[in-house]
């Protein structure tokens, strides 16, 4: 009985899934986008058509197409294709997989494809799990995860396997998309409003066809209009996580915006951070070393700045310290440019390690009663009394000679500040 109401509940489950689920491609012709690594005569998609698909590991935001990916690559196969989602599998999961697999191979000499979905969730000892299988190539391993997987999975078993990097869908192919979803649910959608709903999609598949479903709903079979659409698509398309990649690119813009003196991209990357939920404490802590690393004494007071956006923080909290952290960032952005100060600490600490702290001359050590018993402070020369003093090298001198700050010129970093 428990056959008969599986099979009903699938035949069911077709017809009241959700638009992503019935529109998902079938076939390579139908998929759309990712043509850097599906384009006419690229590696994967002749060894998805030859059916020789190798361990892979799909990279890529929600709704870039990994699942689906994987789902062709399985309707064209005449392997055998086990699924697991990383989420729910266990351990013993993986290797009753692995058993199913050699017992496939022994028996019909098929080969096995794994789809792990979510593999980043997958802790070190459950991927190990999967290693020897890969190695052995039992199993065809294929992942996909919206994390770096350079971050997450074991470099033994990334190591055998090819990472292809998925990105947002492009504009024009999410409002292909769109039109087959309208298509599908039989609404009725102008350009326009085919092009609001693909930008507020962000790029995912799976959320523009949810915003058609919805907003097709909703108009009852009038045209969809814009209002419809802005209701169906609530939820902005911020794609970012605090914890894991979009951590770490939207703060290597962030930072690079404000170096390269672009201060739109600045703003525009911290609006993204804070509205993702970044700590924006962590933001002000960037701020204070860009504006030491980047600026320095090209302006002295992008320090003082970038420190008080910091206090503001603290006192203020969000969402009012908003307003401080881009009156900041674009402050940052906007001033001269400098890394002279970065430079010169930078290789003074490659000479510390490389020749020890090497010891002061007599005339610079302690000269007070204890040190003039052993001839210090001999020989300095005080340059409030003496100009000569402003003349002369304080080195250690093994080290006379060098030169480590070297002014950039820009600002009020006047390319003669050596000479002062």
């Amino acid at each position: 009985m428990s056959d008969l109401f599986s099979d009903a509940a699938e035949q069911r489950g077709a017809a009241v899934a959700p638009l992503a689920q019935r529109l998902r491609p079938k076939t390579l012709d139908e998929f759309v986008g990712q043509q850097h690594v599906l384009g006419e005569g690229s590696a994967l998609r002749l060894a998805i058509a030859e059916d020789r698909v190798r361990s892979s590991i799909f990279y890529g935001p929600p709704g870039s197409g990994k699942t689906t990916l994987a789902r062709i690559v399985a309707a064209s196969t005449g392997a055998g294709f086990e699924e697991l989602s990383a989420v729910s599998a266990t351990v013993k999961d993986v290797r009753e997989a692995i058993a199913r697999a050699r017992e496939r191979l022994g028996t019909s000499g098929r080969r096995t494809i794994l789809f792990l979905d979510e593999i980043h969730r997958f802790n070190k000892a459950q991927q190990d799990a999967l290693l020897p299988a890969v190695e052995d190539g039992l199993l065809t391993l294929i992942g996909a995860t919206t994390e770096n997987p350079y971050y997450e999975v074991n470099s033994a078993l990334l190591s055998r396997t090819q990472v292809y990097e998925l990105e947002p869908l492009a504009p024009e192919d999410v409002q292909e998309i769109v039109r087959r979803g309208g298509s599908e649910v039989g609404a009725t959608l102008s350009e326009e409003i085919v092009e609001l709903i693909a930008r507020r999609s962000g790029g995912d598949a799976r959320s523009a066809l949810n915003i058609v479903e919805l907003a097709a709903e909703t108009a009852h079979g009038a045209p969809v209009t814009e209002a419809q659409v802005e209701d169906a698509a609530r939820k902005r398309p911020v794609v970012y996580d605090k914890d894991a990649d979009a951590h770490y690119d939207f703060t290597s813009a962030f930072i690079k915006s404000m170096r390269g003196s672009d201060p739109d991209a600045a703003v525009y990357y911290l609006a993204a951070m804070l509205e993702g939920g970044e700590d924006a404490r962590f933001i002000a802590r960037r701020m204070i070393v860009l504006a030491s690393e980047d600026i320095g004494n090209a302006d002295p007071r992008a320090l003082t700045v970038a420190v008080a956006a910091a206090q503001a923080v603290e006192h203020v909290g969000l969402p009012e310290a908003r307003l401080n952290l881009a009156q900041a960032a674009i402050y940052l952005a906007r001033a001269p440019k400098s890394n002279a100060s970065y430079v010169a600490i930078k290789e003074a600490a490659a000479d510390v390690k490389e020749h020890g702290a090497v010891r002061p001359p007599k005339s610079l050590r302690d000269g007070s009663w204890y040190g003039r018993q052993l001839g210090h402070g001999q020989g300095y020369v005080y340059p409030h009394d003496d100009p000569r003093g402003f003349e002369v090298s304080y080195l250690p001198e093994d080290l006379q000679g060098r030169t480590y700050y070297r002014p950039s010129g820009n600002g009020e970093e006047s390319a003669d500040e050596n000479a002062s």
